[in-house]
Parts: C-alpha cells; structure tokens; sequence
C-alpha cells in the first residue's frame, strides 16, 4: 500500500483535489476533518482548559480560538501540543483499517504536512500549486477572511516553491476543473500500476 501525503498552501485548491481522489474511489482522511470531529469530542475539554471561555455547549467554537491564538506563538504552540498527537493516533488508525481493508493507495490530506513534519507518516507527497496572485483572490473571497488573517496564515505555511521543490508530485490548478482532475487521474494510474507491480 501507498500512503500519499496530499498538502498545499491555502487556497491552492487541495479541496477539490481531495474529491478527485474520493470520485475515485481512494480512501482519504482530512485532518481539519479529524480536527473538526475532536473539537467536538475528545479535544474540546482539553482546550477549554487550557483556553478557558473558547468552548460552548461541549464544542469548540473556532472563532473564538482563533481569537485566543492569533499572533500568539506561545499560545498556538499550547495549542498544537493538545491536537497534534490525537490527530497523529486517528489517523495512525485509519491507515492500518485501510491496510487491513487491502486497500493499495490511501490519501492524508494534511495542510501543514511539511511544517508539522508530517512527510516522516507518507511515502509519496502531492502538492496542489497556483499563481500567487490567483490564490490570494481564491482566499480573500472566503466569508470571514482578511488581509491580516490571510497574511498570518501564510507566515506559518512554507513558501509554495519550496513545497513544489519537495514534492514528488505537482497538481497545478490554475486551468479548469477538468484539467486538474486529468493531472490526478494521472497520479492515481502511476501509483496504482507501481502498487501493482510489487505485489
């Protein structure tokens, strides 16, 4: 089986990358998604004690947080230490049910997979890319960002031509939806055929 660390810098489209491999039918695992299902379960208790006031009704509330970390390194560092090793263990999991499952390629799809360290967890690394320019664009069309927020964001992330110059494999997602998915068809094929090739 092939783990495949699939990242991108914010806005670059690593989304709709996401449901192309799903439309294919690889198993994917999100962790803003785990990140998600702990704010309401596991983590939520965790963090409202280490940031009182951030959690209502036994849900993190993300706005709030963001609030707490923002511009925080001490406090987001706080932060990281509660999340990282719960999302580190569900997703530990989920591979070894896709590898019990016979599955041959399995997807992580991790945003801050280089800055975390998380290439160690994969054995090949997708990175979905776009011009600056429309990716600034991209971001500043979502409800709730700003300027201030979307430079903050950045400053955490490594530069979009380092990611490219790491990665095994570079998704551009500039062009149509269409094109995009041809890029991925293409991966999945490659992979699948090298899976194949050592059983």
């Amino acid at each position: 089986m092939i783990v495949l660390g699939l990242t991108g810098s914010i806005g670059m489209g690593k989304s709709t990358a996401s449901e192309m491999f799903s439309d294919r039918d690889v198993p994917i695992i999100s962790a803003d998604e785990i990140v998600h299902r702990l704010y309401s379960g596991e983590a939520a208790p965790l963090i409202e004690e280490a940031f009182p006031g951030t959690v209502e009704d036994g849900v993190v509330d993300r706005t709030k947080l963001s609030a707490a970390v923002l511009n925080n390194e001490e406090a987001f560092k706080r932060l990281e230490a509660i999340v990282h090793p719960l999302v580190e263990k569900q997703r530990e999991q989920f591979v070894e049910d896709q590898r019990q499952a016979g599955k041959p390629l399995v997807v992580l799809d991790i945003p801050l997979l280089f800055e975390g360290g998380g290439e160690k967890a994969v054995d090949k690394v997708i990175v979905v890319s776009c011009g600056a320019e429309q990716q600034r664009e991209r971001v500043l069309r979502r409800p709730g960002m700003t300027e201030e927020k979307f430079e903050a964001i950045l400053s955490r992330q490594v530069p979009d031509a380092q990611k490219r110059a790491r990665a095994d494999f570079v998704i551009d997602t500039s062009g149509t939806f269409e094109e995009t998915r041809l890029q991925i068809d293409a991966v999945i094929d490659e992979l699948l055929e090298e899976v194949s090739g050592h059983a």
